[in-house]
């Protein structure tokens, strides 16, 4: 079920609200893309964007699970997104049916992000990661995010450890092996009381 209910998060530069159907222009912007899906399988057909976007705007667990749009907080201009997400492991993409009922699915929780190349190269994926691990181990009952990336993604890499994730091998995840990083909610909560 689509809903636009999640809770709106701030960050020093951008607004991160719920994706709805009204952002399909931003999700044509990145699925669609050849540079943005990259290392994520390539650009999606129309078709295939179509089918993406009936689900993406599903939430559960009170909209702690779900896909943000993220905009410059200054002139809200549409900037990307941002995921937290199950982590598919042999399937090729997210089992949105995961994504539904009043708790957190029983499985890993993958943080992320998607921006239009006009954003790269201004921190705003660390940014975006930063605050969803702290809405995750803060606001939510969520004990551990994870994610993976392409092995030639080296700048995601370093954007994952920047957010504060660590290294954790090869990992299995979208059907293949990955470069895979972890945290937990008591590493994230020992930083921020090293930082205080």
């Amino acid at each position: 079920m689509a809903s636009d209910a999640g809770p709106l998060l701030r960050s020093e530069r951008l607004l991160l609200r719920p994706l709805t159907a009204r952002d399909d222009d931003l999700g044509a912007a990145l699925l669609m893309d050849a540079a943005v899906m990259e290392h994520i399988g390539g650009a999606m057909t129309q078709e295939k964007f179509e089918r993406e976007m009936a689900v993406a705007t599903r939430r559960c667990a009170g909209g702690a699970i779900g896909i943000w749009c993220v905009l410059d907080g200054r002139t809200q201009e549409k900037l990307g997104t941002g995921v937290l997400l199950p982590l598919p492991v042999e399937e090729l993409d997210t089992n949105w049916d995961l994504v539904a009922g009043d708790e957190l699915p029983d499985a890993e929780i993958e943080v992320g992000y998607l921006f239009k190349p006009s954003a790269w190269g201004k921190g705003y994926a660390t940014e975006v990661c930063r605050r969803l691990l702290r809405f995750a181990f803060e606001e939510t009952a969520l004990t551990e995010v994870v994610a993976c990336t392409s092995a030639a993604n080296a700048a995601s890499q370093n954007v994952l450890r920047k957010a504060g994730l660590r290294d954790v091998g090869l990992r299995r995840a979208y059907g293949g092996d990955y470069p895979g990083f972890r945290i937990t909610r008591a590493e994230w909560l020992g930083r921020r009381a090293a930082r205080a």
